[in-house]
C-alpha cells in the first residue's frame, strides 16, 4: 500500500523500456520533459523485465509508470505489468504506454489497465498535462 503523500512532493515517474527493444531517444526525451516540468524521473534503461520494471516502481514509491515501446512487444509486456501492479498492490500507479502502438490496440491496452497510450508525434506538453491531472486525482 502507497504511503500518505506530501502534497508538496513532486509526481514521481519511473520511464521503462521492457526487454529487447534498445531504442530509447524518445524515453529520453520524455523524462527530460518531465523533469523541466516539476516532476521526479527515474529511467530504468534499456533491456528490462516486467519484474525489474515492477522493481522499480515499488523501491521509488511511483506514482506513474510509462512504458516505452518500439519493438511491437507492447500487448505481452503491458499486459503481464498490469497483472504484477494488481498483484503487488499497486493499481493506484497511473500507468502510460508510448511508442510505436498501433491505434488497434490502445484499446487492448486500456482493457488490460494501461490509463492513457501516447503515440509517435505526442507533444510532450500533452504528457506532462495528462500526468498532471491525472496523477493528482490518485494523490
Amino acid at each position: 500500500m502507497k504511503s500518505p503523500v506530501n502534497r508538496q512532493a513532486p509526481i514521481k515517474v519511473v520511464i521503462a523500456k521492457p526487454g529487447l527493444d534498445g531504442h530509447d531517444r524518445g524515453a529520453k526525451v520524455v523524462a527530460r520533459a518531465l523533469r523541466d516540468s516539476g516532476m521526479e524521473v527515474v529511467y530504468t534503461g534499456i533491456y528490462q523485465t516486467p519484474e525489474s520494471i515492477l522493481r522499480a516502481v515499488v523501491q521509488e514509491d511511483a506514482d506513474v509508470l510509462g512504458l516505452s515501446s518500439l519493438s511491437g512487444a507492447h500487448l505481452e509486456y503491458a499486459k503481464e505489468l498490469c497483472q504484477l501492479l494488481r498483484d503487488n498492490g499497486r493499481d493506484d500507479v497511473l500507468f502510460l504506454v508510448g511508442g510505436t502502438v498501433p491505434p488497434e490496440d490502445a484499446d487492448t491496452l486500456r482493457g488490460y489497465g494501461v490509463h492513457e497510450v501516447f503515440g509517435p508525434g505526442t507533444p510532450t506538453s500533452a504528457l506532462v498535462e495528462f500526468i498532471t491531472s491525472n496523477a493528482n486525482q490518485a494523490r
